[in-house]
């Protein structure tokens, strides 16, 4: 992680912030020409509440102003119970997943940022993205993540699923 980086906790107070984060990830996400992810609203400010109550939502901070958000949240996924056209490298191990990643459009090396903070604090990670989201399976891809398989969200939406483990259970 660069050093004039750090992340921590969210906190309740941060919530105008983490969204306007949000609001720059949706916008990244539409000059790429991905305009379905992140449609009618989501996440909502419910969403990112309940993610700061429960203790899993994370702020990127560089020079001491907020540039990116994340969830990051231990497993089990419900959504992650059944794989389709593929199969998880490790689905034995206990793993957490990253979810709601969003940054400033003026940053670069954020998802690196998160990935490596995140390995230092478990060995096994998944992560889901929509098939439009370049930008982000370019990164899971350049981070070592390998493509597992197609999973579906609870409303029934398609996401493509990556999972990166550094020792994986033989």
């Amino acid at each position: 992680m660069r050093s004039d980086r750090h992340i921590r906790k969210a906190e309740e107070h941060e919530l105008p912030r983490i969204m306007q984060l949000i609001e720059c990830g949706r916008q990244k996400m539409r000059a790429m020409g991905n305009i379905e992810q992140w449609a009618d609203g989501y996440p909502k400010e419910e969403v990112i509440m309940q993610d700061i109550e429960n203790g899993n939502s994370y702020l990127v901070i560089e020079n001491g102003v907020e540039i990116a958000t994340f969830a990051f949240v231990e497993g089990p996924d419900i959504t992650y119970r059944e794989i389709y056209e593929g199969r998880w490298i490790d689905s034995v191990t206990p793993y957490h997943v990253i979810h709601r990643a969003a940054s400033v459009p003026s940053v670069h090396g954020i998802m690196r940022t998160i990935l490596d903070w995140c390995s230092c604090r478990t060995n096994n990670i998944r992560v889901d993205t929509h098939r439009q989201n370049t930008i982000m399976r370019q990164a899971l891809k350049s981070n070592g993540f390998l493509y597992c398989g197609i999973i579906y969200l609870l409303d029934g939406a398609e996401r493509l699923a990556y999972q990166r483990v550094l020792c994986p259970n033989k």
